[in-house]
């Protein structure tokens, strides 16, 4: 009897180690090391790949979409400023380079966690012109409470006349 319920324990708090490692992100290397990851390797974002700063920013796709990448990283967001179109739908795609991030659109109930080796996806659609705060919402570090970031959503026919450049600018034009 004593060897069994040693056993079920045993089995239980593996159960659990898992579950946590992998749905709530507590150990993503452990994860990664099990076979787990498939996802852009943090040390590398920059240097090859979808992440490669030149494809970061907002990417028009076929039929009007539109996908928005990002990097948090400690302790900022790369690109800084987002310009979308109001009313559109924008897939975002975010990763982290170095530790977890909470992105948080504030005035709305949109957020992404941005976790190394992975990639988050979530397609949020911005109803009405504005600019919108993007503060870091998990602790990452010393400098946590400065990692901010800011959306602007401006008209369609004001988006649509923007050069990709521009689009990473927040601000009078």
């Amino acid at each position: 009897m004593k060897k069994k319920i040693q056993f079920v324990a045993a089995i239980t708090l593996l159960a659990l180690a898992l579950l946590s490692t992998r749905y709530y992100m507590v150990d993503l290397p452990v994860w990664h090391f099990f076979g787990g990851g498939q996802g852009p390797d943090p040390t590398t974002l920059h240097l090859r790949g979808e992440f490669v700063e030149s494809n970061l920013g907002a990417a028009e796709g076929p039929a009007g979409s539109l996908t928005m990448r990002m990097i948090a990283q400690q302790y900022l967001f790369v690109p800084q400023c987002i310009v979308v179109p109001a009313g559109v739908p924008v897939h975002f795609r975010v990763t982290s380079a170095d530790a977890v991030h909470l992105l948080s659109f504030l005035g709305t109930d949109y957020g992404l966690k941005a976790v190394p080796g992975a990639i988050t996806e979530a397609t949020f659609t911005f109803d009405k012109p504005g600019a919108f705060k993007i503060p870091c919402h998990e602790f990452c570090g010393a400098g946590h409470y400065a990692m901010r970031g800011q959306l602007e959503v401006v008209p369609r026919d004001q988006f649509a006349s923007l050069l990709p450049g521009e689009r990473r600018i927040c601000g009078p034009r």
